[in-house]
Formats: C-alpha cells, sequence, structure tokens
C-alpha cells in the first residue's frame, strides 16, 4: 500500500523507503519527524524528573489543556500532566509523522512502554524507560485506572492510518468509542468515579465533541484523506465526495451539515445530566467543554452549514463569555448550597 502523505495524495517513494529500511531504522526515521523529547531514552528518568516532563509538556499546549487546571483540586494537577503527556504524544505518533506504516510502528512501541508499564505494577522485571510511563505509574497505581483506558487511545490512532472512510454512524461511534470516550474515563478516575452510569453520561459528553470537531474539519480532514461524514449519510442526501474535495458547499451538502450538526446537539444533550452528578469543580470543566462544543455547532450553523470554504472558528471573546457564564452558575450554585 503507498502511504498517504498529509494533504491525502499517495506517496510511493515514501513506502518504498519504509519497506527498504529495517523495523528499527523505520523507527528512528519516525522518531525524528517528532520534538526529540518525545523519543524513548535508553535510561528511565527519576520520578521527578518524569513529573516535570509531563508538566512542561502539558504547559507547552497551554490553549488544549489550560483551563481544566484551572479549577481542578491542586493535588490532580499533577496527574493530569501525565495523562495529558500520555494522550498527547500518542495523538501525534498518528498525526504528525505523514507516512502510515512509520506511525504504526510508533503505536506499535508506545504500546510495548504501556504493557511493560502494566507489567512492572503487577511485579515485572523490566521497567518503563519513557518519562511518560514512569510518571504515569504513579497515576495509574493512586487511582486504579484500567490498562484499557490507554490502549483503546492506541487503538483508535492505529485505525486512523488504516481506515479513511466510515460506512455508518453506528461505524463512526465505534471509532469515536476509542478515539473520544476513554479521555473522560481517565477524567473521571481522577475525580474519584469509576461506575458505569456517569461513563456512560461522559461518553455522550466526548463523542458529542468528537462530532463537533469532525464536522468543524470536514475540510481539514479531507486534505489528510479522512472523511467522517458516514457514507450512508453522503449517499441519503446525494453528496459525493467530489464536492467536498471541490469545496462545494451544494444545498444538498448544507442540509446534510445541518443533519449532522442537529444529531451532535442530541449527544450534547444526553450528556449535560452528568454535571449534576459530579463534584463542582468537575462539573464546571464539563460544562465548558459542552458548551464550547455546542458553540462550535453554533458557529457551523451561523455560516450557513458551509464549513468546506472557511472553518468555523469560536472567537476568543466568546470563550470569555462561556467561562465567565460558568463560573457565574458555579457561584450560584454555592449560594444556594
Amino acid at each position: 500500500m503507498a502511504a498517504i502523505s498529509p494533504n491525502g495524495s499517495a506517496n510511493p517513494q515514501a513506502s518504498h523507503d519504509v519497506r527498504v529500511l529495517g523495523g528499527e531504522e523505520a523507527l528512528a526515521q519516525g522518531w525524528a519527524q517528532l520534538p526529540a523529547c518525545y523519543a524513548i531514552p535508553a535510561v528511565a528518568p527519576s520520578l521527578a524528573e518524569a513529573r516535570l516532563y509531563c508538566e512542561r509538556l502539558a504547559k507547552s499546549h497551554y490553549e488544549n489543556f489550560g483551563v481544566a487546571s484551572w479549577f481542578l483540586p491542586q493535588e490532580l494537577h499533577q496527574h493530569f500532566f501525565h495523562i495529558y503527556a500520555y494522550c498527547r504524544i500518542s495523538d501525534d505518533l498518528g498525526d504528525e509523522v505523514g507516512d502510515p506504516h512509520i506511525s504504526l510502528l510508533l503505536l506499535d512501541r508506545w504500546q510495548q512502554e504501556l504493557d511493560v508499564t502494566y507489567a512492572a505494577l503487577e511485579g515485572g522485571k523490566e521497567k518503563p524507560c519513557h518519562p511518560v510511563f514512569v510518571a504515569l505509574a504513579e497515576t495509574i497505581t493512586k487511582f486504579g485506572i484500567p490498562k484499557h483506558e490507554f490502549s483503546d487511545l492506541l487503538t483508535a490512532f492505529r485505525q486512523d492510518q488504516t481506515v479513511g472512510r466510515y460506512e455508518s454512524f453506528d461505524e463512526l461511534l465505534g471509532y469515536c468509542k476509542n478515539s473520544a470516550n476513554p479521555v473522560g474515563h481517565l477524567v473521571l478516575y481522577l475525580c474519584g468515579y469509576n461506575d458505569g452510569e456517569r461513563q456512560q453520561l461522559s461518553d455522550y459528553t466526548c463523542t458529542a465533541l468528537q462530532l463537533a470537531n469532525f464536522w468543524q474539519d470536514v475540510a481539514v480532514d479531507w486534505q489528510k484523506n479522512r472523511v467522517y461524514l458516514p457514507r450512508e449519510d453522503l449517499r441519503r442526501f446525494k453528496v459525493r465526495e467530489e464536492d467536498i474535495a471541490a469545496g462545494r458547499a451544494s444545498a444538498e451538502f448544507t442540509e446534510l451539515m445541518r443533519f449532522e450538526v442537529a444529531r451532535a446537539h442530541e449527544w450534547f444533550e444526553r450528556g449535560l445530566p452528568l454535571i449534576q452528578q459530579v463534584k463542582p469543580e468537575l462539573a464546571l470543566d464539563i460544562e465548558l467543554f459542552s458548551r464550547g462544543g455546542q458553540e462550535i455547532l453554533t458557529a457551523i450553523e451561523k455560516q450557513g452549514y458551509d464549513v468546506l470554504r472557511r472553518r468555523p472558528t469560536i472567537s476568543k471573546l466568546r470563550k470569555t463569555g462561556l467561562l465567565l457564564r460558568a463560573l457565574a452558575g458555579k457561584l450560584r450554585s454555592r449560594k444556594r448550597s
């Protein structure tokens, strides 16, 4: 299979180069295309060094992570850094290399570190070397997090290397089950919740956020040779992939997007009861992420569902408004209690 370049075109030369390289050489080539700090060192750092590594990585992507660290209890911050660092690097191994074959090798190597981490916690002699896993072992032990919550994410990132189309909405939900929902579970574990009812409500919210991002990024994903709009929906609304490629927001396309946006709104609504079932600090984060995702959908609506010519975004002023609204709700709830 020819390698797929970041713009979605086939790159036979890259595929040939990878086949010629041995496994370790291909891995070295992959690590070289990522930040140097991502590579797995020969010698494991101390726990203190590993903690600092995760904190620096999380704070270097502050826009993606910072809101969560504002409101959650101080004692959880470090563990959120560990979780974030794992998710950040896992995502980049899949999306930032530009060659599916090499990404798969990197993800398999990352999986090995995860396997070694859990085996070591059960008494195995081999220890992980990457700072993320040195730090993560502490978090796993403290909060009793099962291995599949981490490995499911890697399953989704592997899927991105080989699957670029989804026949049905159910198939897309299967992808979201691995790509989005584990993140919500991990947050719940850190906050002391591991019951199925809250996890299900979290799944609704995380899936809704994933859908909102898909509908926001239809044109961006096309450049990666990915179409998350289910084929059954494309046929139903008589939309062709050629319309997406041409950036043509036809009447049929806008009706399709109207349908998908409404469906994502429904999933957000299903997840909102979780806000009333968790601690106030976590409730604030859930409300912020939920309302932020809904604002993405509103932005799509405001530009007539045309996500092909211009990517819908939320302004900084609007983000500030969402934050103030959530804070006001928290203060009202405190006065009532």
